[in-house]
């Protein structure tokens, strides 16, 4: 924006720093530039976060802009969390330091408080109304996290008797294709309950070409569009996936048990077909609704032992016949996917561990992802590009899966990134998926894997929803969209409608509707407070975690770069701490313009380059680990 403008008077969004002051972020008009001004504390006080207001904003001679004279316009958050302050007998709120600096009022509705009460209020008309009170117990971390975001905890009791409702639909086949002779597996964590994905295949015939079969559950025939289950299910969006906790989509009654594709249980599905030739392409792919009967329900580890030793465990003795089958499967389109480039978005994961009996936090496991993974995502993915194909080429209408190819910016600084790595990229000034899979290969098995791969996907950036059937980039696709999933995500959701709707007739939807961009849009919000809310909750049980291991020495790698220090991963923990500037030697410390590197007087620190460093201190409520540079 040009700073010779001032002052001028905008409409933002105001975010919450937890240090009591806040900032107003203003998006440019017709353009992707974001211009962040300084809120004072005082002038924040009758805020929340997410609130949109309007403001004057004036720029200092430096170039920061301060926003002053704030008027709300709009406030869509509804509640908030926080801990009861007694203040001459009366009950003050001291709110989430990440929503609002300030103790607000507290009207109790008649319910008894105490000092320290853990509660979350209802915000209505500009005041807080409490809703209940967090029993002595609970994991506030979780409670503090549910109201930040806006998820929502429980389910009305309309909804939850239509989903026991939707139990009385049969599984008859009706005129569906019937697959119960096919011998037919789901592959899952033994923890799982709401499996909504199943694959068969039909062994190579004379032409080398074999089929793959993955078969969805088919929610659209039990959930009503436009039913209060409907609209629930819509306004969340997701499953969202907090440790220790899961808020879901659907009710349990439905997703862990009706819609579930357990073994031994008829199952209506939409399936989709591919067939699969010598050369690991999908040649042809035929979309139907079916009736299944899992199997055999097998976990990733055994399927694993499979894929690499040839080990058949008690639970694949049903199937054991075609288990090579899938494993060919799984190799012909590894070895396509390679062939276009793309990346691996995930070969790490960190977990909780939480005690049975008390529920407490008792350990932080690095999960290497296996084989078995890896070839379930191959044949979703190529289940998504079909069905996304498929519908582009009957012209119809999807909620595709959309990434964007980096800009030239965005490319020099992976090309910065790789060499502060000790790699070598050479992407030039356009990133291809190839030169990316070249990259993503050589830091594959690397000491600092992970962190590296996580300042990769970063500098990627998101993926979204849109009703444009543009490419893929990170995974090299001309086309995609999310169909495995109806249990979990509103959008797969969405997909199965539309195809119902096509398999049965309907042609009143071939011009792209406004709805279906609108419902892409809310589902895009809802995924980043989803998302946002997973890793807010990743990093109080990390501080949680890592309270224990002060004064600990670990190796790390920097990861981010920020006006206040350096942002360092653990290796082998996946934890990531900060470590202030002012901490470091050599300073001043300022970083560059692209945020890679804190430079300072005598020294520069980059992204990927390996430190030593110790934890300092933790603070589970902001989400916090303070890490000491260790020369």
């Amino acid at each position: 924006m040009d700073t010779s403008a001032s002052p001028r008077s905008v409409t933002g969004r105001i975010d919450v720093h937890p240090r009591g002051f806040g900032f107003l972020t203003v998006q440019s008009p017709g353009s992707h530039e974001v211009l962040s001004a300084f809120i004072p504390p005082p002038d924040l006080n009758p805020f929340f976060a997410g609130d949109t207001v309007t403001a004057t904003i004036t720029a200092a001679a430096d170039g920061r802009w301060t926003a002053s004279g704030l008027s709300l316009v709009e406030r869509t958050r509804t509640q908030v969390y926080g801990e009861v302050v007694m203040r001459k007998g009366s009950p003050l709120l001291r709110v989430d330091r990440e929503v609002a600096n300030a103790d607000w009022a507290l009207d109790t509705a008649g319910t008894q408080v105490q000092h320290g009460d853990a509660v979350v209020a209802r915000i209505v008309e500009g005041k807080l109304v409490l809703l209940y009170r967090v029993e002595p117990g609970e994991d506030r971390s979780l409670e503090r996290i549910i109201a930040r975001h806006g998820l929502r905890k429980s389910f009305p009791a309309e909804v939850v008797e239509e989903a026991r409702r939707a139990r009385a639909v049969s599984h008859a086949p009706g005129a569906r294709r019937d697959l119960r002779a096919i011998p037919t597996v789901t592959v899952d964590a033994p923890s799982t309950r709401d499996i909504d994905d199943a694959i068969s295949v039909l062994p190579a015939g004379p032409d080398g070409a074999l089929r793959l079969l993955v078969s969805i559950a088919d929610v659209g025939e039990f959930v009503a569009e436009g039913s209060p289950l409907d609209l629930e299910a819509r306004e969340r969006a997701t499953s969202v996936y907090l440790a220790g906790r899961v808020l879901p989509m659907l009710p349990e009654e439905l997703s862990s048990h009706w819609l579930s594709l357990v073994q031994g249980e008829e199952r209506l599905c939409l399936t989709v077909e591919l067939r699969i030739d010598p050369q690991g392409r999908v040649t042809a792919a035929d979309v139907y609704e079916s009736i299944i009967r899992s199997w055999a329900r097998l976990n990733y580890d055994e399927t694993a032992a499979f894929l690499d030793r040839g080990e058949v465990s008690p639970a694949m003795e049903p199937v054991k016949d075609v288990m090579p089958w899938f494993r060919l499967a799984a190799a012909r389109l590894a070895v396509a996917r390679a062939a276009r480039g793309g990346m691996e978005f995930a070969r790490e994961e960190a977990r909780f561990t939480f005690d049975e009996t008390t529920g407490e936090l008792s350990g932080l496991v690095s999960e290497r992802l296996t084989s078995a993974h890896g070839m379930i995502e191959r044949f979703m993915v190529a289940a998504n590009e079909a069905i996304a194909t498929w519908l582009l080429a009957r012209g119809v209408p999807g909620v595709f899966r959309v990434h964007e190819q980096p800009d030239p910016e965005r490319v020099a600084d992976l090309n910065a990134f790789a060499e502060h790595s000790g790699f070598a990229a050479g992407f030039g000034r356009e990133l291809t998926p190839l030169a990316l899979a070249a990259f993503d290969r050589q830091i594959a098995g690397a000491a600092a894997e992970a962190a590296l791969r996580s300042v990769l996907r970063r500098s990627l950036g998101p993926s979204r929803y849109t009703v444009k059937p543009l490419p893929h980039f990170g995974l090299a696709a001309p086309l995609y969209l999310h169909f495995t999933s109806p249990i979990r995500r509103y959008a797969d959701l969405a997909v199965h409608r539309i195809l119902k709707a096509y398999l049965r007739g309907r042609r009143d939807f071939m011009d792209n509707d406004p709805a279906v961009e609108a419902l892409a849009v809310h589902i895009n919000a809802k995924a980043r407070a989803a998302s946002r809310a997973e890793t807010d909750r990743h990093r109080e049980l990390e501080a949680r975690w890592m309270a224990a291991r002060v004064g600990q020495e670990f190796p790390a790698r920097v990861t981010r770069v920020k006006p206040f220090g350096l942002v360092a991963q653990l290796d082998g923990m996946l934890v990531e701490g900060v470590v202030p500037s002012e901490g470091l030697p050599g300073g001043p410390f300022r970083p560059d313009a692209r945020e890679l590197s804190l430079v300072g007087r005598e020294r520069t620190f980059t992204v990927g380059m390996p430190v030593k460093v110790k934890v300092a201190s933790t603070d589970e409520q902001l989400g916090r680990v303070e890490l000491a540079y260790v020369p």
